[in-house]
């Protein structure tokens, strides 16, 4: 079986194509040479390298995004979303292999938050596919695939070839990231973490569990998904959810959605202004 296989023509155009991988593998080249090979094997729409250290910022180390979208797609994201991003959360959770698709990862009420409407919809992305890698004790590389709902579709197909080639992947991006990490070392411990702003948003307003409850319900948790998380009633939940409304001075998980990117717009400039000495 496996000497048909590697008979087929579509065998040497693979092969081919990891050998040039591979030969490359610790050179800077290799990001735009990955995506130029994935292209020619699967129709997604846009990709992202990211670098997730911890609760830092992610790192961006090559993305294909068009400069008028680079606000929404990629500033917005490095600056404010990816503490929603169901990614980092995953990053979070200990994910670091294997292929995995964005519904897979997400919250139950994901495509009815706040979040998914204000980057994925405004971005017309419909699904996402991210290849996980732990390339150093403490730094998760992770490519992830978009696909929009006018463009490119994923099919079963298509993912289940993404998840047999993951293992290459992970070596690869191992071996790229062994020779040109270094690089990226410093710019990724500078990324500021903007955690402080889940921890002091509705500070002195909110208890600590209305803020676990905030954190839950605009990353795209419904209310029993959220109660599982905390180990609390639905209806606890709820009480909880309507008093942090009303401290908030909030009618809708819209305006909790603004006032909390606002904070963390806030919190990010007074980071960015420790950081940046005065002349």
């Amino acid at each position: 079986m496996t000497l048909d296989l590697l008979a087929q023509p579509a065998s040497l155009d693979w092969h081919l194509c990891l050998a040039r991988l591979i030969r490359n593998a610790g050179t800077p080249a290799f990001p735009g040479l990955l995506e130029q090979s994935l292209r020619e094997r699967i129709a997604f729409d846009s990709i992202l390298v990211n670098t997730y250290k911890g609760r830092h910022r992610p790192l961006l180390i090559h993305d294909d995004c068009p400069a008028p979208l680079r606000p929404v797609w990629i500033e917005r994201y490095l600056s404010e979303a990816y503490l929603l991003d169901p990614f980092f959360a995953a990053v979070q959770r200990g994910l670091d292999s294997g292929a995995h698709r964005l519904h897979e990862l997400a919250p139950d009420r994901f495509e009815a938050s706040d979040y998914y409407h204000h980057y994925y919809r405004a971005l017309g992305l419909g699904d996402e596919v991210g290849l996980f890698t732990r390339v150093a004790p403490d730094v998760v590389l992770v490519v992830s695939l978009g696909f929009r709902r006018d463009g490119a579709r994923l099919t079963r197909r298509h993912f289940q070839a993404l998840r047999h080639v993951a293992p290459v992947m992970e070596a690869l991006l191992g071996e790229y990231w062994h020779w040109q990490g270094s690089q990226f070392q410093a710019s990724l411990e500078a990324q500021e973490p903007v955690e402080a702003a889940f921890a002091s948003f509705g500070q002195g307003l909110l208890t600590t569990r209305e803020q676990e409850i905030v954190r839950l319900l605009l990353a795209g948790h419904s209310t029993k998904s959220a109660a599982r998380e905390l180990g609390i009633s639905d209806g606890t939940v709820k009480v909880h959810r309507k008093h942090l409304y009303q401290r908030l001075d909030v009618s809708s998980q819209s305006q909790l959605f603004r006032l909390f990117l606002d904070h963390v717009s806030l919190v990010s400039r007074r980071q960015s202004d420790v950081a940046t000495p005065a002349r």
